[in-house]
């Protein structure tokens, strides 16, 4: 899965990485969590113009009768989201792509408290994680919209941390991912694979991207590993 990453790229390089019309307004943060909010950039209806908006990660299905869901769809399956409830119609027609610096991911180390990686690119430049979304209307009546992050198998370098990684979208595929006109899911199918390692590194990062309120540069900081004693 995927449950914590950071956004610091300054925004020209936002506008010009996602080919969007202007600079987004954006605030690099190092720390992003669950349910908080979250740029996307998507187009909508015929456009082919691409918005930057910031939505509530922890996608809320239109059918949902209270936001409790929201922790637990923060991610979405590839293989089965086409066939979920909460992430078929958003599948088909609320596709966008979720910029990133790198994603946190904790590995077990023999100790209680597992040691955090940040994972990204090799040349630490900016990626997209592929996101669905959705919008939903709270019995007051006002419109909430959120997201999800699509995960797939790991390749290599994150297979030695975790199960499951996010599905990172090629520079190429990012305008058939967003295509409105696209509503078939087997026709983007192919943009859910694992990303080419060879491209990304890991590294160990501080405990402290364990908590939501640290949201600093010292959170992707890199950290050597501390070696667990052997007893014989």
């Amino acid at each position: 899965m995927c449950g914590r990453y950071r956004l610091t790229a300054k925004e020209r390089y936002l506008r010009d990485h996602l080919g969007l019309d202007e600079d987004p307004t954006w605030t690099p943060r190092w720390n992003i969590a669950p349910t908080q909010l979250v740029p996307i950039v998507r187009q909508k209806g015929t456009s082919s113009r691409r918005s930057f908006d910031l939505v509530h990660w922890g996608l809320i299905p239109s059918w949902a009768k209270d936001r409790s869901i929201a922790t637990k769809t923060i991610n979405a399956m590839s293989e089965t989201a086409a066939e979920k409830p909460a992430f078929r119609d958003a599948l088909r027609l609320r596709r966008c792509l979720i910029p990133a610096s790198s994603f946190y991911e904790w590995q077990p180390n023999g100790s209680k408290q597992k040691q955090p990686f940040s994972i990204g690119m090799a040349d630490d430049s900016t990626f997209a994680f592929a996101g669905l979304w959705e919008s939903w209307t709270e019995p007051g009546g006002d419109i909430v919209e959120t997201c999800t992050i699509l995960t797939t198998t790991p390749n290599a370098l994150v297979a030695k941390v975790h199960n499951r990684m996010p599905v990172i979208l090629r520079v190429e595929d990012y305008a058939r991912w967003l295509d409105p006109n696209i509503n078939n899911p087997s026709l983007v199918r192919a943009c859910l694979k694992p990303y080419d390692p060879a491209l990304m590194k890991k590294y160990p990062v501080s405990t402290r991207v364990n908590r939501p309120e640290n949201d600093d540069h010292e959170c992707a900081q890199e950290v050597p590993i501390a070696i667990t004693p052997t007893l014989f």
